[in-house]
């Protein structure tokens, strides 16, 4: 038998990617159908790990998460509550309406999202029998836009309630709230302390430890996160001209009606010629964890029997995540459908070597 980590080796080591593809083509014909699984997964570790970008290691910017916009916000609240030492309802509700970016200091004060503090008047809102606040007048008073009518009323009295421990009923055994923390153990008064001394390093380091490091900024740009890779992929085919159709739930019926392609959902996306050929498919996955990657794997299993009733076009991968380390049975199966066409946001330039694409640009 041929040695797997030579063949991976050479792989690896290979001039251009179509002289990579042949020879990952060649694997079958080397190696045993018992030894295939090795022998894909020896090639994934030499020559497509090193390639993989944690995606852990970045996140998106957001204006509206930087360190001068809160530092902002909790002057503000300084300015109207007397740093903090004219805290009763009506000083707080004054506050709202002088200085709405305020909001966004009580609302950090209270540990919630700005979807949790608006679901939080609720029950203060109807002890006053007063309408609920909703998450747009949240966000609306954090960007500055002043509101009107008994909104006001209503957070000045959910934040009131919450910092003194009065929001909700005790936690139940087992459960803690979330105002039961080292930076609000005595309610505004701890709020002051802090303030005019700090916070000790520690006591930051476990709030980030209890909120999860970037947390917040990583739920609020999730969309974009999810997206990453296949907006480099058009932003790619964009640049080079490379027809192609990125596919989404809106035309996956004129991509089976146009290119006769009935598997579904149709790949990330569709590569064509003058001729409205089908010439590739293209298939983006992030994934982070291990037992993800290796479900996510049979996709490129499905892809590659629809390619074969399209004349055998290729199927191109463009992995990211950590996930995607599990060779065995996650990456090397990719490999080995994809006759090693898989690609990450670091080689993901270098594709346009590979055929077809050379000979596609209009």
């Amino acid at each position: 038998m041929a040695d797997p980590d030579k063949i991976a080796q050479a792989i690896a080591k290979a001039e251009d990617w179509n002289t990579r593809v042949a020879l990952v083509r060649r694997i079958p014909e080397e190696f045993g159908r018992a030894h295939l699984r090795e022998v894909y997964a020896a090639v994934s570790e030499r020559a497509y790990v090193p390639h993989l970008t944690p995606d852990f290691a970045y996140v998106y910017h957001r204006e509206d998460y930087d360190l001068s916009v809160v530092e902002e916000a909790v002057r503000a609240a300084a300015v109207m509550t007397a740093n903090f030492t004219a805290v009763t309802v009506a000083h707080l509700e004054h506050a709202l309406r002088e200085r709405p970016t305020s909001m966004r200091c009580f609302r950090l004060i209270i540990g919630y999202t700005p979807q949790e503090m608006a679901a939080a008047t609720a029950p203060v809102a109807a002890s006053l029998t007063l309408p609920a606040v909703g998450v747009t007048a949240v966000k609306n008073l954090e960007q500055g836009r002043a509101q009107g009518g008994q909104i006001l009323k209503v957070l000045a009295e959910t934040i009131s309630r919450a910092v003194a421990k009065e929001l909700f009923p005790p936690a139940a055994e087992g459960l803690r709230s979330k105002q039961e923390r080292p930076d609000l153990v005595d309610g505004w008064a701890t709020v002051r302390e802090l303030f005019h001394h700090g916070v000790r390093y520690s006591m930051f380091l476990h709030q980030r430890h209890y909120g999860g490091a970037f947390r917040q900024l990583l739920d609020a740009t999730s969309s974009m996160r999810g997206n990453i890779l296949e907006d480099a992929v058009e932003q790619l085919f964009d640049a080079a001209n490379i027809p192609a159709i990125r596919t989404g739930s809106a035309n996956q019926a004129e991509i089976a009606r146009r290119f006769h392609l009935t598997v579904q959902p149709a790949p990330d996306f569709v590569v064509y010629d003058s001729n409205d050929s089908l010439r590739a498919l293209l298939e983006c996955k992030l994934v982070n964890d291990g037992g993800t990657a290796r479900d996510k794997a049979a996709r490129f299993s499905a892809l590659r029997e629809a390619a074969k009733q399209h004349g055998g076009v290729p199927v191109f991968a463009v992995l990211g995540g950590l996930g995607w380390t599990r060779t065995n049975d996650a990456l090397g199966p990719v490999v080995q459908h994809c006759d090693g066409r898989v690609f990450t946001l670091s080689t993901l330039q270098e594709m346009l070597t590979v055929d077809p694409f050379p000979a596609l640009t209009f």
